[in-house]
């Protein structure tokens, strides 16, 4: 749920931050998990990509008209924050067809789209990941975020993570409570300073 997201808790944190720096200037918000996009748009527009326009049917005009939308809405921002959840050890199909919908909107120009554009990336994990722990390995979101924000859009990129967010609802994970809050209080120290980064490049 939106109100108890914990990746939403930091990402809001983060976008005070910037706000109250650059107070007045607009912020544009896109939250695929309670507004969806299409989930055949993708398809849609890499095929119409590859057709003369004039052979490309409506639904493939429509999904290349959505693409060049998000990507402009991308490179237009000053700055950029997402806040991106571990789900089922990888990322959520929603945040998955943004990307490629981008891909295709941008085309060849998609290497280097954020170029040194001050971007910041916020992601949770309800378990414990690091080294030497039962899942080290298994955390196949974060290394692909890193991979397409930093390494082929080029952003100029933070990450803020936080781990074992399950702990104190998964009885499970019950004895690593104080684990679990000193992660918060570490991601939300992180957030603030780094909001105020973004709106200072």
């Amino acid at each position: 749920m939106p109100g108890t997201s914990t990746s939403a808790e930091l990402a809001d944190l983060l976008e005070a931050e910037w706000s109250a720096t650059r107070a007045g200037e607009p912020v544009v918000r896109r939250h695929l998990g309670t507004d969806p996009l299409p989930a055949d748009a993708w398809t849609l527009a890499a095929t119409g990509r590859f057709m003369p326009e004039g052979e490309r049917t409506p639904a493939q005009r429509d999904a290349l008209a959505l693409a060049a939308d998000l990507t402009a809405e991308l490179t237009d921002a000053d700055a950029v924050l997402l806040a991106v959840p571990l789900y089922n050890f990888g990322v959520s199909q929603h945040f998955k067809t943004w990307v490629d919908l981008i891909m295709a909107g941008a085309g060849p120009a998609a290497d280097g789209l954020l170029k040194d554009k001050p971007t910041a990336l916020v992601t949770v994990r309800g378990g414990g990941y690091g080294p030497g722990t039962p899942r080290e390995g298994w955390d196949h979101s974060t290394p692909y975020l890193r991979r397409i924000l930093g390494d082929l859009w080029q952003a100029d990129l933070t990450v803020i993570e936080r781990e074992l967010t399950l702990a104190g609802v998964n009885p499970a994970m019950e004895h690593l409570k104080d684990q679990a809050a000193q992660r918060r209080t570490e991601a939300r120290d992180a957030a603030r300073p780094t909001g105020r980064t973004l709106a200072a490049k």
